[in-house]
């Protein structure tokens, strides 16, 4: 692999862009990140500060009070920092995830967190996850992938999830609010969930996790290689 490389992983909710993305990381040996934490993590400031979801204008307003920060731990999983509170559990909860929609729209949100994004992949090679990277944040990334899979498979996934982390939500409330995150995330003016025209679209419907990130590590070698 070269030096410096990028790549970009984008998709839906509940697709398994997180796991994929920290696992591809890991056996290429470079950094990782989560961005849609950082989203969760405006989502719950805004959350514990009783900000209306609905007010674009309060919630930029608020924006610059955000201290949102990550860090890695012993083990080399990322933690999301809300100031000096660890929040990596708290933002997983359902109504975070639907808050991180909400934010995510206003233009001053994403201008902030795209700008410390870059800030950190900057000089390093790095993976990263969300549903803007190959589109906004890393438009040159070495390799664009837009992982997707079925709403309802999507829906298990995130509902297995939240039950392994002591999070008991029925599964019809988990696709009902996945379904809302969809419709949110793709017709949002501020950096819309889309396909980069460029990404490899990898439907991980009836894959394993395994499966799919040995098909990204391929890519990913095979994309190093053509940009040598």
């Amino acid at each position: 692999m070269q030096n410096v490389f990028s790549i970009a992983i984008d998709g839906p909710s509940g697709a398994g862009k997180s796991s994929v993305a920290r696992a591809v990381a890991e056996k290429l040996g470079a950094m990782y990140l989560d961005t849609g934490a950082m989203y969760r993590a405006v989502g719950l400031y805004m959350l514990k500060n009783g900000v209306p979801l609905n007010d674009a204008s309060a919630i930029a307003a608020n924006c610059p009070g955000v201290d949102v920060r990550v860090g890695y731990g012993k083990d080399g999983q990322q933690c999301v920092y809300l100031g000096e509170e660890d929040v990596s559990k708290a933002i997983r909860a359902a109504e975070v995830s639907l808050a991180a929609s909400s934010v995510s729209t206003v233009p001053a949100v994403r201008e902030r967190m795209v700008a410390l994004q870059r800030g950190i992949a900057q000089g390093h090679s790095v993976v990263m996850d969300g549903r803007d990277i190959g589109t906004k944040v890393l438009p040159d990334a070495t390799l664009k992938v837009f992982l997707t899979a079925s709403a309802e498979v999507r829906a298990r996934r995130r509902y297995d999830e939240l039950s392994c982390k002591g999070m008991h939500e029925p599964y019809e409330k988990v696709l009902e609010e996945l379904i809302r995150r969809d419709e949110v995330d793709t017709h949002r003016e501020a950096s819309p969930l889309r396909k980069a025209e460029d990404a490899v679209e990898v439907d991980c419907s009836q894959m394993t996790l395994e499966e799919v990130v040995e098909t990204v590590v391929s890519l990913a070698r095979q994309a190093v290689e053509g940009k040598a």
